[in-house]
């Protein structure tokens, strides 16, 4: 049985807030709750693809304090870099 994308959509959350360190719980899990019900299957596949990368090196892209390898770029890892952005400026 193929899973359903509202499946992999809650499969994805899950994930995304539990990923070891507090940090990344909020910022991942936190975009994922906002966006993950909007996205189509192309954007649940780059983000799938992003939150499959270890914890501190995808945290490290995040926050700019690592330079992001190309085939992470795009529509998705930019706009969660963007609201970490938004979530650290008071």
């Amino acid at each position: 049985m193929s899973e359903t994308v509202e499946t992999r959509r809650r499969r994805l959350l899950f994930r995304a807030e539990h990923r070891g360190f507090k940090e990344a719980d909020l910022v991942i899990g936190g975009f994922a709750r906002r966006n993950l019900p909007d996205m189509n299957v192309a954007a649940l596949d780059e983000f799938e693809a992003l939150i499959e990368t270890q914890d501190q090196e995808l945290y490290a892209w995040i926050v700019g304090r690592e330079p992001v390898p190309d085939e992470f770029r795009g529509a998705i890892f930019d706009a969660l870099a963007a609201s970490a952005v938004a979530v650290s400026k008071p």
